[in-house]
C-alpha cells in the first residue's frame, strides 16, 4: 500500500477554509432560478422524486433538505454559472466524461 501524502501548511488552510464555508441554496432559490423541474433538482441531489416533492411542500407532511443537499444545489448553482470560464482540464477533472 502507497504511503499516504502529508498535508501541507496549504492544504492544511484550504481544509480549514472549506470547513468553515456556508455553502448553501435551497430548492426554492435554485427552482426559481433555474426553472428547472423537480425531477431535476431530485437528479442533482441524487433523491427520489417524491421527497424532493416534500421540500416543496407546506405543512406537517413537509420535507426538509438536508446540508448536503443545499450543498449540491449551490455548487450546481456555480458550475451553472461559470463552467464556461473553469479551464477545460479542471473540468475535465471535476466532471470526468462518462464511457
Amino acid at each position: 500500500m502507497k504511503k499516504p501524502h502529508t498535508l501541507t501548511d496549504r492544504e492544511r488552510n484550504l481544509i480549514a477554509i472549506y470547513s468553515q464555508c456556508q455553502l448553501g441554496m435551497t430548492p426554492r432559490q435554485f427552482y426559481v432560478k433555474w426553472g428547472v423541474s423537480y425531477e431535476q433538482i431530485a437528479e442533482i441531489c441524487s433523491r427520489s422524486n417524491s421527497t424532493v416533492g416534500g421540500w416543496f411542500k407546506r405543512g406537517k407532511n413537509r420535507r426538509f433538505p438536508t446540508a448536503v443537499d443545499l450543498r449540491h444545489l449551490a455548487l450546481m448553482d456555480f458550475l451553472l454559472e461559470h463552467f464556461e470560464e473553469i479551464p477545460e482540464i479542471l473540468a475535465s477533472l471535476l466532471c470526468p466524461p462518462s464511457e
